[in-house]
């Protein structure tokens, strides 16, 4: 396990308000959320899944995919097998991060789903100001998420998730309840969707010390289309709608793009970008490569195994892994 030094100001609550900044600046970096308000929930930003991330986080109108429930939770009712899938996630420094989702069909009811995302610091040791070790404690995040998913009408979806929010810091906890809730219209013949969604409409149960913090709502729109006769899946997803902007077309910059090309029946290749992001991790008069992403998916059977690299420039590259599979 990871760890670093944090000085005691004058007491444990100075030193884990502290701690927690630290924390949570450090994870924010990570997550590639720059441009947001720095928050205990932050890491509900973080992409979900190896195929998301590869595609930028570009999943508001994916089908058939389990992971839907951390994008949109329309997307459930478009899956016709009960399907689960698991990933894993190596951040900087010793932060780690996984997931877990799954979905199913049950008749005359709709679709229901469940999903697990976590982050795990690592382990930090305390000290007094005068560098004296007093122990050690750990940090971590943790989301419980439960969807419904169900048809409004021919080829309209709609669906709603409640998710239970964990957050904790040597011994400190804070908690927060919250709401997800899309659409999604798919048109068959065009082979083409549209989605919308809104994520983490709640509010704080418990705070950390005296301070309350607002969760990161986030509004999205997005589409996604195959071009007639190319193997290639298109996305097109804004973010972010619901920020404060100095303009209007300030709202359309966080937006982001991927295209998932079929090489086969066994390999998918898909490439992403992230354009809030590469603007955010510009440095000087360029940005390198940072705000892409790519990645491969490889089916076997009953299994799907997804990759995928992102690219932070000076940062680093964060690398993901997801296993999905049907019941």
């Amino acid at each position: 396990m990871g760890r670093c030094r944090v000085n005691t100001l004058t007491g444990v609550g100075r030193t884990v308000t502290r701690t927690m900044g630290t924390i949570i600046l450090v994870s924010m970096t990570a997550a590639c959320a720059l441009a947001a308000s720095n928050t205990t929930y932050s890491f509900l930003r973080n992409d979900v899944g190896a195929r998301a991330a590869a595609l930028a986080g570009s999943f508001v109108s994916v089908t058939g995919d389990p992971n839907a429930i951390f994008y949109n939770p329309a997307g459930l009712a478009t899956l016709d097998v009960s399907r689960g899938s698991a990933g894993f996630f190596k951040n900087v420094l010793d932060i780690n991060s996984g997931h877990l989702s799954y979905s199913q069909k049950f008749e005359d009811l709709g679709y229901f789903g469940a999903g697990v995302i976590y982050t795990n610091y690592g382990t930090f040791t305390e000290t007094d100001e005068a560098g004296n070790e007093l122990g050690s404690f750990n940090a971590g995040d943790l989301a419980l998420i439960a969807g419904y998913s169900n048809q409004l009408q021919e080829n309209l979806f709609w669906g709603a998730n409640l998710k239970f929010i964990y957050s904790s810091i040597a011994g400190y906890r804070s908690t927060a309840l919250a709401l997800d809730a899309g659409l999604l219209y798919t048109f068959p013949e065009s082979h083409a969707n549209v989605g919308i969604s809104v994520r983490n409409l709640g509010t704080q149960l418990q705070k950390y010390l005296s301070t309350r913090e607002q969760l990161p709502l986030d509004v999205t729109i997005g589409g996604s289309i195959v071009p007639r006769g190319l193997p290639l899946l298109l996305n097109l997803n804004i973010h972010r709608l619901n920020d404060d902007q100095p303009s209007f077309i300030e709202h359309f910059r966080a937006f982001s793009l991927g295209g998932e090309f079929t090489l086969s029946k066994v390999i998918q290749f898909r490439v992403g970008l992230d354009n809030a992001l590469r603007k955010d991790l510009k440095l000087g008069s360029t940005s390198g490569l940072a705000g892409f992403s790519s990645g491969l998916g490889i089916t076997a059977g009953e299994y799907k195994v997804d990759y995928a690299i992102s690219l932070l420039g000076k940062i680093g590259n964060f690398h993901r892994i997801s296993i999905a599979t049907t019941f």
